[in-house]
């Protein structure tokens, strides 16, 4: 079913579709693979063929860190785009997963890309994020590790019970890919190891 770029799927039991190799498809781990990385059963998956538009953020200057995966960090230009969420559940999930992938036509773009990606983390440490559907939420941003072509950052919801999303961000030639982790506990491992999976993915 397509719902303003979204389609929603459900794998009870299988890998879900076939995927032709080197295509953004083929970059991203099927539901049962993250499952499996997380150590909890994925399924509710969505996917979006095009990036989210950008999220409210209180100060303006933080809409990158409370929108990575938007069309504030994956401006136009790319040449293909895929998100997809996994959780446990479609109504009160415990879990939520998410990998982006971005190509763009040249390394060089795709570098600004992520270089913009990674200054907007860097020059945010609180915001309130506003959701598309309405209320707002505030959170806490902190960079752990950032190099050329990797950056590992959490958020973490104030007053959100611990709830936080550990993510990661990798620069792989001409593709600019996310992985993010939210949960009630430490997904810091399971984000990196699943970014790790997607980047050797990437032809």
């Amino acid at each position: 079913m397509l719902i303003g770029g979204a389609v929603w799927w459900k794998w009870p039991a299988d890998d879900g579709p076939r995927v032709v190799e080197g295509t953004v498809q083929a970059t991203v781990l099927t539901s049962r693979e993250v499952s499996e990385t997380v150590g909890t059963t994925l399924n509710t998956e969505t996917r979006m063929s095009e990036p989210a538009p950008s999220t409210r953020a209180d100060p303006p200057g933080c809409s990158v860190a409370v929108g990575p995966a938007t069309t504030v960090v994956y401006q136009r230009g790319w040449t293909a785009f895929l998100s997809v969420v996994h959780q446990d559940s479609d109504t009160a999930a415990e879990h939520t997963v998410t990998q982006v992938v971005g190509r763009y036509a040249t390394g060089a773009r795709a570098g600004e890309v992520f270089g913009a990606l990674a200054e907007g983390i860097d020059a945010c440490t609180n915001a309130v994020r506003s959701a598309p559907g309405g209320g707002a939420s505030r959170w806490t941003y902190r960079v752990e590790s950032a190099t050329d072509d990797a950056l590992a950052w959490t958020a973490t919801q104030d007053r959100g019970e611990g709830w936080a999303c550990y993510r990661e961000a990798r620069l792989k030639g001409s593709t600019v890919l996310q992985t993010a982790v939210c949960q009630a506990g430490d997904g810091r491992r399971a984000s990196r190891a699943l970014a790790d999976r997607m980047a050797g993915r990437v032809k």
